[in-house]
């Protein structure tokens, strides 16, 4: 369906209200990576510049709703935002002080979350902050699997609702994967554990042609295949779901490729002493924290007959040297190749980041659970609010 887009509108004299994901990390206080306030910029640039006056909303951190905690304040925000913008921004907290902005001016709302009814999409909350402008614009795609106040109820409650250019790339970027993709589409899902992405393997076997697991969800399919898997991190309660999931694989034709060799260690410590052995070898002592070179071999190779990759959840214990070469050679055969890939979730982008590799992907996601939830086929509370919208 049709979603109304912020660069198709007239926003000349309008006030804005644009929700944004500025969920940035603090350390003492101070911004310690401001990736998300600069991904925000050309959105509040363009809406400036069309003679707009400028709200934004975002969350930071989990304050307790309905308590104002300057822990979680977005002051540090808004004066990076200043820097940026190079004009004043203002940081307030009520409602009818907001509502003042002028054309060109800028307004940071304090933490949604601080606001009581947030979570549970309070319609009166929702309406207050759509209230405050003529145009709620959604360009927050990190929570827009997200039933919230915020999120979907403001888009319903506000005169006028739109997506911004932050949202529409990224759902721009998943038409191409998710509408008629590229074939061979390929899949790599790491992570820790088999419980949080058991419904997505499921949903991405009637997806795409080929499925890469790594990380603790291969761990728990190597257990489940009968293979010791000794100390390592896996989930023996779900070795029936994982027999399950796998056995579904084979009888579509796309079996699971299970790892060939893996980096062992006795523990996840720097520079800690590792043995690299076949699956079939891995010491009774040790748990298996990497793929192995043959392994990283194997999954180049179908990476790189490979026309379309979506990766989400690194390989192996990536932030630990020496447990980062799986991911960083997975990474390398996706840049390597001529697929479009799409990368999500911050463990992820992260890996690629650090690698240098980020410029050679296709799209990095600025979601971690919309992504998700976007590539299993489900429909994300705040873009179908948008599409309710763009049909009136």
């Amino acid at each position: 369906m049709p979603i109304q887009r912020m660069t198709d509108m007239n926003l000349r004299g309008k006030t804005l209200v644009i929700r944004e994901d500025l969920n940035v990390p603090l350390k003492n206080g101070k911004i310690s990576n401001d990736k998300r306030i600069r991904a925000a910029l050309p959105t509040i640039e363009y809406a400036l510049e069309q003679g707009a006056g400028v709200i934004i909303l975002s969350h930071l951190g989990r304050p307790k709703e309905g308590v104002f905690d300057e822990q979680t304040s977005l002051a540090p925000v808004a004066a990076r935002l200043q820097e940026c913008l190079g004009r004043q921004v203002l940081l307030t907290s009520d409602f009818e002080t907001a509502k003042t902005v002028r054309p060109g001016g800028v307004v940071v709302f304090e933490n949604v979350r601080c606001f009581k009814g947030e979570k549970a999409n309070d319609p009166e909350l929702a309406k207050k902050l759509a209230d405050m402008g003529d145009i709620y614009v959604m360009d927050a795609f990190a929570t827009a699997h997200r039933a919230q106040a915020s999120t979907e109820g403001a888009i319903r409650a506000a005169k006028a609702a739109c997506a911004g250019p932050l949202l529409m790339a990224e759902l721009d970027a998943f038409a191409r994967v998710l509408d008629e993709p590229k074939r061979p589409l390929v899949a790599v899902i790491g992570g820790s554990k088999v419980s949080t992405k058991l419904e997505l393997l499921n949903n991405l076997l009637d997806r795409v042609d080929r499925l890469i697991v790594g990380g603790g969800i291969a761990n728990t399919l190597l257990a489940a295949s009968g293979y010791n898997v000794a100390k390592s991190l896996y989930e023996p309660e779900l070795i029936d779901e994982s027999k399950k999931i796998m056995a579904k694989a084979e009888a579509m034709g796309k079996p699971i490729p299970l790892m060939k060799d893996v980096v062992t260690a006795a523990q996840l410590a720097e520079d800690e002493p590792t043995v690299t052995c076949g699956i079939e070898e891995v010491p009774s002592d040790n748990m298996i924290l990497d793929i192995g070179p043959e392994t990283a071999k194997m999954y180049g190779e179908i990476l790189t007959n490979a026309a379309t990759i979506v990766w989400n959840g690194p390989v192996g214990a990536f932030e630990t040297r020496p447990f980062g070469e799986g991911t960083k050679a997975i990474a390398q055969s996706m840049a390597d190749s001529s697929a479009f890939v799409v990368v999500g979730g911050g463990d992820s982008v992260a890996a690629v980041e650090g690698y240098g590799l980020a410029d050679k992907m296709g799209y990095i996601s600025t979601g971690g659970g919309a992504f998700l939830e976007l590539f299993e086929g489900k429909k994300l509370p705040a873009v179908a609010a948008l599409e309710d919208r763009g049909q009136e």
